[in-house]
């Protein structure tokens, strides 16, 4: 008896520690998203310039990444699948960008060649000061940090740690840009 207390006990204290280790990154469901932050675009329409990704996607609906890793397969599996879902929803005019965070000069050679070879026409690639744009509230511990949004209120919020992101949560992204779509008539 005693023992089938202490395994209960064991098991709620390790279940409490794994929904405490959730990482809360960027802005959350409900929130505004907090406004203009100008980093440098990599490809698009403004490539080679800083841009407000956030004032150029305006009211429309929006997949924003911040990410931390440029070569991490998951993340780069994540961009295409934005791209695909992102052109499926032109009509929307939804919009998809992924700011990646951080200082390393080799970042900017590395995501050129990754929007050329993926063929990146929707989604904007661009870099940022690590520390994320202030106010945007990205935890260090993010690897990825996924908000989904539109009239600039946030819906979706999913946070990964580095290599933590699956094709099973790629899928649920996907899906939850539903959530950001005008309803159908």
């Amino acid at each position: 008896m005693i023992r089938k207390l202490f395994a209960v006990a064991v098991v709620a204290a390790f279940g409490s520690l794994a929904v405490a280790a959730e990482i809360k990154s960027g802005p959350q469901s409900g929130e505004k998203v907090p406004g203009p932050f100008h980093p440098l675009n990599i490809n698009g329409k403004s490539a080679g310039e800083k841009n407000c990704l956030f004032c150029q996607h305006g009211e429309s609906p929006v997949a924003m990444v911040f990410a931390r890793t440029a070569d991490d397969a998951g993340t780069q599996k994540l961009i295409k699948a934005l791209e695909k879902v992102t052109a499926d929803n032109a009509k929307a005019e939804m919009g998809a960008f992924v700011v990646y965070l951080t200082d390393s000069d080799k970042a900017e050679k590395s995501l050129k060649k990754f929007a050329e070879d993926a063929k990146l026409k929707n989604v904007t690639l661009a870099i940022d000061n690590p520390a994320g744009p202030e106010k945007y509230n990205v935890s260090k511990d993010a690897d990825l940090t996924v908000v989904l949004y539109t009239g600039r209120v946030v819906k979706v919020n999913k946070s990964f740690e580095k290599g933590k992101i699956s094709d099973k949560d790629i899928d649920a992204i996907v899906s939850d840009v539903s959530k950001i779509l005008p309803e159908k008539k």
